[in-house]
Formats: structure tokens, C-alpha cells, sequence
């Protein structure tokens, strides 16, 4: 192994009690020595994805959040409403990690080859307990980030990507020829757009502000329509005219904007 190995990580942990409360805290946890195949990193990045706050949150009622403890050591709690304490129950009483993806520098490995050729290298990592200081993890769970690529930008490697291209296998599997979907200014939509672009697929971004359509557009995009124009639902409509788009991705929920979408199909 190449330096000192840290004998403890702080974690950032969810549980929901039996009282029907959530509470998140920072806990220290023991760091396992690496096996032959797996890296010691040290976590600089961690996006936080709606897979993420699933278990974060659980089903707590975060609107009366409540914070205690210190400021090195804060706690938050919440209450989870009783009616939703069923499916909570395979968690209850559970201090669980959080965070699937990561990325960070490697500062100690196992002794195969695999690993040791990423001592000091910054990778991505996916695999759960991201929210952490350090991370012990399987070389196979890892993906090595070129020196111009920052960890903040690696630290998305794998959700997001894997996400669009569900989209783009959809999309082919079902027939399809142009797609539309919401948030297209996200990290997410940015990607779309790329793969979009690339594969030659029409695709109608649908965004909530103006300098958002001056992003994307920028970036390539041909239909880019902010839902809070007065001409939104023409401007909609004529996309999905000209793209031909059959299928769309919501990444909203609630209100009214999933029907507007079928409605201009």
C-alpha cells in the first residue's frame, strides 16, 4: 500500500426511529484496510440526485426540519407522518450511508496491479456510502478521470449518463424518432443534448428561464422553449410538429405541464 491509511471516515447518516422521527447526523465510522483489489479514496465531490434523497429523506416531512447539536456536529430531525411509516419499515431503527456516486483522489490501494496504478489518480466512483471523507471500494466500481477533468465534474459520472442513455435505448426500442423533456438546463438535460446532437436525434428542450434557452442553444440545442413564455404552449406545439416527438420525459411531476407536453404531440 502507498501511504498511511486514515483508521476512521466521517459518514453522513439518515435513520428513522420507531417514533417516527428522521434523523441525520455525521457519525465516525471505521475505514477498512483495502483487500488486493480495492482503493482508499479521499471523497472531494458528491453530487446529490433524486435517488439520493429517497433515502436521505425517507418519508419525512422536511418543511418542519428542525437542527441541533454543534456546529462541528450538526443534527437534523424531522417527523415522518404516521400513515407513512409502513414503508419505512424494513429501514426502521437502521443508521444508513448515503450518496450512490463520488469522486475523489486515491490516496492508498491494495497490492494488485489494477489498484496500484491509480495511487494518487482522481477517480469517479459509484457504488452507495459517497457522503463520506474516504471510501474503500473495488477498482471495478471506479473510473479513472483524465488531469483536465475536475472532481466536482467526475463526481456525476455515472447516474446522470446512464439516465440519458436509458432515454436514447428507449426511445430506439420503442420506435420512436424525437423526444422532448423537462429540466433541460439540468446536468442531466446538458448530457442529452450532447448524445442528442451527436446521434442525430430531434429533441425538444423545455426549460423554465431565459438565459436557460440562451444555454442550450449555445450548446447546439435547435428547440429550446421556456414554459414561462406567453406563447409557451405554440411554441410547444410547433416543436413537436416539426420533430415529429412521440415520447417525452418529465422530470417535473405535478402540474400541468406533463399534459401540455401530450397535448402538443
Amino acid at each position: 500500500m502507498a501511504t498511511t491509511i486514515p483508521k476512521t471516515t466521517l459518514d453522513l447518516r439518515s435513520k428513522i426511529t420507531s417514533d417516527r422521527q428522521l434523523v441525520l447526523s455525521l457519525v465516525d465510522a471505521d475505514l477498512p484496510s483495502p483487500e488486493s483489489d480495492e482503493i482508499i479514496v479521499r471523497v472531494e465531490a458528491a453530487p446529490i440526485n433524486p435517488s439520493d434523497m429517497g433515502l436521505l429523506f425517507g418519508a419525512a416531512d422536511m418543511t418542519n426540519a428542525t437542527q441541533s447539536g454543534s456546529a462541528e456536529r450538526p443534527v437534523v430531525n424531522a417527523d415522518v407522518p404516521e400513515r407513512f411509516m409502513g414503508a419505512m419499515a424494513r429501514r426502521i431503527d437502521q443508521s444508513l450511508t448515503v450518496g450512490n456516486e463520488g469522486s475523489g483522489v486515491v490516496i492508498a490501494t491494495g497490492d494488485s496491479p489494477e489498484a496500484q496504478a491509480l495511487i494518487g489518480k482522481k477517480v469517479a466512483m459509484f457504488g452507495g456510502s459517497m457522503f463520506t471523507q474516504f471510501r474503500c471500494i473495488n477498482v471495478k466500481n471506479c473510473l479513472e478521470l483524465p488531469d483536465t477533468v475536475t472532481c466536482e465534474d467526475g463526481a456525476s459520472a455515472f447516474v446522470n449518463p446512464l439516465t440519458v442513455l436509458g432515454f436514447i435505448d428507449t426511445l430506439k426500442k420503442d420506435g420512436h424518432s424525437a423526444l422532448m423533456h423537462t429540466a433541460a438546463a439540468s446536468n442531466l438535460g446538458q448530457m442529452l443534448n450532447r448524445i442528442c446532437i451527436k446521434d442525430g436525434i430531434p429533441l425538444v428542450n423545455i426549460v423554465r428561464h431565459d438565459e436557460h434557452v440562451k444555454l442550450l442553444k449555445s450548446q447546439g440545442a435547435k428547440y429550446v422553449v421556456n414554459s414561462n413564455s406567453e406563447t409557451f404552449i405554440e411554441e410547444l406545439s410547433e416543436a413537436a410538429f416539426e420533430t415529429g416527438a412521440t415520447l417525452g420525459f418529465d422530470a417535473i411531476g405535478g402540474g400541468k405541464l406533463a399534459g401540455q407536453m401530450l397535448t402538443s404531440m
